[in-house]
């Protein structure tokens, strides 16, 4: 770095570090994502313990055996039996979570699946038959002399969990990590702006570009000031998700036995956060170049916000798979390597391709910024 860029460099973090708007974005921001993290866990904790009395209600319209009530009764199911219009209208009314219909030997469990104490009920619905279709079968092999130990063990199986981490665990740390991509988006846009399209509307930026410096000088100086403030935001959001990931996996019962963060996630999330930042930095800078005034810089800055953050979120709900093509697409591929490697698919070539594809939209966004400083459009453009 030359005397000149760092010259500018000083400049910009002077002006960067006194204005207050700038510093709110930098610092305020990342203060939300702990009570996103904590909001959302308590969240996940008050429906993963709902209380079993507020969805075990279950109607019938046909008499129940003895056995079928000592198998109601010992998965704490609350039953009626009513006709089935008179189920249809408890349940409409709410006074009942489902209820089961009967034809001949086929059971049909009525349920709403966009009412989760209906769905939960459901599931207890299902337990039941399957408990009640299970003492039917040893019943009826008892009747044929088959021995019913022996008929079991024709299969068996088990469950086993290669996973460390669980849906919540997963959820969470995925989304703390968009939560950072995002903050790092919106306190880029300020510095930028006021970088770019702010001087130009004050009138400085001209003043600027007749001293003696270099195009180039000028664009990294300013690159770099915006980008600093990037990486401390991302940084700074980091630390503040670490302590609110590590506070609910102590707190709440739902990341029992899982460990949600460990050293080569955060080391990795660092390496990302400082390429995510360059780029997006760039891109600001970019954008706000083209701008004729600070307001319409932010208007047109507005998009990166949401482009930085929901491609990450569809990726995520949608489990993709990633692979050497996303792994080079901007925006999708920080995401991807990131839920990979929580998951603990660390691999070097995608992690390579992405720096490799963010060096070089950084070297053509720097180079077509340049370009735009020594032809004066960067003046003239309204």
């Amino acid at each position: 770095m030359n005397n000149k860029t760092l010259l500018i460099l000083k400049k910009e973090l002077r002006e960067l570090f006194r204005d207050k708007k700038s510093l709110s974005m930098m610092l305020i921001i990342p203060i939300f994502i702990p009570l996103i993290i904590i909001g959302m866990s308590a969240l996940f904790e008050s429906q993963n313990n709902v209380d079993i009395e507020t969805y075990n209600k279950i109607g019938f319209d046909y008499e129940l055996s003895d056995t079928e009530i000592e198998i109601l009764k010992s998965l704490d199911i609350d039953y009626n039996i009513k006709e089935t219009d008179e189920l249809k209208e408890d349940f409409n009314n709410k006074e009942i979570n489902s209820y089961i219909t009967k034809d001949g030997n086929n059971y049909i469990i009525n349920y709403d699946e966009a009412n989760i104490e209906s769905s939960y009920a459901a599931e207890m619905a299902r337990n039941y038959l399957e408990a009640y279709k299970s003492i039917l079968e040893e019943s009826y092999l008892t009747l044929n002399n088959v021995d019913i130990e022996n008929f079991n063990n024709l299969l068996t199986y088990e469950s086993k969990s290669i996973e460390q981490q669980n849906f919540y665990a997963n959820y969470i740390v995925n989304y703390a990590f968009l939560f950072i991509l995002m903050a790092i988006t919106v306190s880029a846009t300020y510095p930028a702006t006021d970088a770019t399209a702010g001087e130009k509307e004050r009138g400085t930026l001209e003043t600027l570009l007749t001293f003696p410096i270099k195009s180039k000088d000028i664009i990294i100086g300013k690159l770099l000031s915006v980008t600093l403030s990037s990486i401390i935001t991302g940084l700074l959001s980091l630390i503040l998700s670490i302590i609110a990931i590590a506070y609910v996996g102590n707190a709440f019962s739902i990341y029992e036995g899982t460990t949600l963060l460990n050293s080569t996630i955060i080391i990795c999330s660092i390496i990302i956060i400082i390429a995510f930042s360059i780029m997006i930095s760039g891109l600001c800078i970019a954008i706000a170049s083209m701008s004729a005034s600070f307001k319409e810089a932010q208007s047109a800055l507005t998009p990166l916000t949401f482009i930085a953050f929901f491609p990450g979120m569809i990726v995520f709900l949608l489990n993709i798979s990633n692979n050497a093509i996303l792994s080079i697409i901007p925006f999708i591929n920080f995401s991807i390597i990131f839920t990979d490697i929580a998951n603990g698919n660390l691999n070097i070539l995608y992690l390579a391709l992405m720096f490799i594809s963010t060096i070089i939209i950084i070297i053509l966004v720097i180079h077509h910024i340049i370009k735009q400083y020594k032809s004066e459009k960067v003046l003239f453009n309204n």
